[in-house]
């Protein structure tokens, strides 16, 4: 109670008094204790800390800026910001003009906002009239008098009239030297073939100008103008001249063109249907056509019948012999001066087309023999392709000695596009994806795909370990290329958008270096197939890789295989020993006679 008192009672006086001024009336209260505020931290004067910041403010005031600071965390005055660069420089350290202000031996030189024309008009009238105009002010710098008694002209602004009157008087102290020179005869002076009349005569285009007379040239000049006169004519000259003019001919070797119906000797026959879907390997010669007298480069089967065999010879020929019948030639195609390099028939083998070594590529009818059309760049000509649609038959492609592919339209014989990306002769040609694209290869050892009828490469192949790639085949599913190396293997592609190597099929054993060896498929892609340089043709498995068949086919290199498109079991060979040999499988026809009688024995005892 006591101590509720007393805080009762302190708190009710008045607030001027102080609790300690009156005793407390109770005897049991303590004593009010005052204690002092008291600081761990030391005394400090702060008169020197006052004084360290205004010299510290006044001290960045003054200080010159590092040049190769960033940020500047006070705001510098005009005389700090253009102070020059002071204070030891590293002797290592590259700052300042050594960093990368030099431009100049001298130091730094700043681009004047000056158009060079008018730079160099300033230029040339001070060294031609001293004078020059400042750009740093509307005034002009030099001789000032020469500035008043020339008007302020430049160089490049003279007016007409002063410009008319320099030339006269320019005329007149060329004429009054003549006149000091020597009198002149007024004949002369008269006649305007003479020298005198043109140099003084001042309306002549040529006045005061004498004609360089050409001496006589050394033997050193003759021979080079002799040379120079010749690459002249023979590049206009190339240019006129295309392929080398060949009379066009053809003989026809049957007995008659059209048979008892009234069909042409080039109709297929109607029983002419694929035996089978399975292809088997031959093994047996059963025909030799000989005819060329010379090796031959090229073999072609009737497009989807296979009934007619087109072949390109050494000779300058072109033949086509019979399959199914007689086993003869049929006909041959004369019109090239040289070899012939390459053939190929048009969808319905109606029309065919040849490319020679006389830079020549003609078109012909199969039937008649004639020659529709001829195309030439000067060039010779190493591949000649169709497009395969029905609606661009029209559409020719030529692969060049020149490195290029020159697109042809047979209907208007005009060039209507150039493909020229390679670095050496092209080889081949071969569409692919629908026939909108197609693949070339070269002797420059790469491939390139481009887009029908765009001149731009879409995809480029060229490794270090890659060799020229004469031939190149498309598999039957399109999904793959057989590319004929001349390292002695057959590589595979896709045909997809990226066009990789398939580095698990290889197809290797033959001899095939230096010579451009047709490489080409069965009808159902179950087996490769290759000539070589020894007179062999081989035969690999598509699956397994490995080596089925090969046979002896040729005395010469083995150039060309063709297999037949309907009877599968059959393949046709050519050479450079001038044969086409026709081989065929004698299993075929002993299992077709076995399934035959099978079926008929079966039929019998139902």
């Amino acid at each position: 109670m006591d101590l509720l008192q007393s805080y009762k009672d302190t708190h009710m006086e008045d607030d001027t008094l102080s609790p300690a001024s009156e005793p407390d009336p109770s005897p049991d209260s303590s004593p009010v204790r005052a204690i002092p505020a008291k600081s761990a931290a030391p005394k400090v004067d702060d008169t020197m800390l006052s004084l360290t910041v205004a010299g510290k403010a006044q001290f960045q005031a003054q200080k010159p800026i590092d040049p190769t600071q960033h940020l500047v965390s006070f705001n510098p005055t005009y005389d700090q910001l253009w102070a020059p660069i002071v204070g030891p420089s590293h002797p290592y350290a590259k700052d300042g003009l050594a960093q990368g202000l030099r431009n100049h031996k001298l130091g730094f030189v700043e681009n004047a906002n000056i158009e060079p024309f008018v730079f160099d008009e300033q230029y040339n009238t001070f060294y031609k009239f001293g004078y020059a105009a400042d750009p740093s002010e509307n005034n002009y710098v030099g001789d000032v008098e020469g500035f008043k008694t020339n008007d302020g002209i430049s160089v490049y602004n003279i007016p007409q009239h002063e410009q008319k009157k320099r030339k006269l008087e320019k005329k007149k102290e060329m004429l009054k030297e003549n006149e000091e020179s020597g009198e002149v005869d007024s004949t002369e002076l008269e006649n305007p073939s003479t020298d005198t009349w043109l140099m003084r005569n001042r309306k002549s285009p040529w006045a005061g100008k004498r004609d360089w007379v050409q001496g006589e040239l050394t033997e050193e000049q003759k021979k080079y103008a002799e040379e120079h006169a010749k690459k002249k004519g023979e590049k206009e000259g190339g240019e006129r001249e295309k392929g080398e003019a060949h009379v066009d001919k053809s003989t026809f070797h049957g007995n008659e063109d059209k048979d008892y119906q009234g069909r042409s000797w080039i109709a297929p026959p109607k029983d002419a249907k694929a035996s089978n879907n399975h292809c088997y390997i031959p093994k047996r010669l059963v025909h030799t056509w000989s005819g060329h007298t010379k090796g031959v480069s090229a073999i072609r089967f009737f497009p989807n019948h296979g009934h007619l065999i087109l072949s390109a010879g050494m000779d300058t020929k072109v033949k086509i012999w019979d399959v199914f019948n007689s086993g003869k030639c049929m006909r041959t195609y004369m019109g090239h001066g040289k070899a012939v390099r390459d053939i190929w028939f048009n969808n319905d083998g109606s029309k065919f087309l040849s490319a020679g070594y006389d830079k020549n590529i003609k078109y012909w009818d199969t039937e008649t023999g004639q020659v529709i059309s001829t195309f030439s760049t000067g060039k010779i000509p190493y591949v000649v392709r169709l497009n395969p649609d029905e609606d661009k038959q029209n559409v020719l492609l030529a692969g060049m000695s020149d490195k290029k592919i020159v697109q042809w339209d047979i209907n208007s014989g005009q060039i209507t596009q150039e493909y020229d990306q390679h670095l050496g002769a092209v080889n081949t040609i071969t569409f692919v994806d629908n026939n909108r694209r197609f693949v070339t290869s070269s002797d420059d050892k790469s491939l390139r795909v481009w887009e029908f009828g765009i001149p731009v490469v879409i995809k480029y192949i060229s490794e270090p370990h890659m060799h020229s790639m004469p031939s190149i085949s498309l598999h039957p599913n399109s999904n793959w290329l057989a590319c004929q190396s001349l390292d002695n293997q057959i590589l595979i592609y896709s045909t997809r958008e990226r066009f990789q190597l398939n580095k698990k099929k290889r197809f290797a054993g033959h001899i095939v270096a230096g010579y451009a060896c047709q490489v080409n498929f069965s009808p159902d892609g179950r087996f490769v197939m290759s000539g070589d340089g020894e007179g062999r043709c081989w035969f690999w498995d598509w699956k397994s890789c490995k080596v089925f068949r090969t046979l002896k086919c040729h005395d010469g290199v083995c150039i060309g295989a063709a297999w037949h498109p309907l009877e599968q079991s059959k393949v046709a060979t050519c050479g450079w020993d001038g044969l086409i040999k026709y081989w065929y499988n004698t299993h075929f026809w002993f299992n077709m006679l076995f399934m035959s009688l099978i079926k008929k024995y079966a039929c019998v005892k139902v």
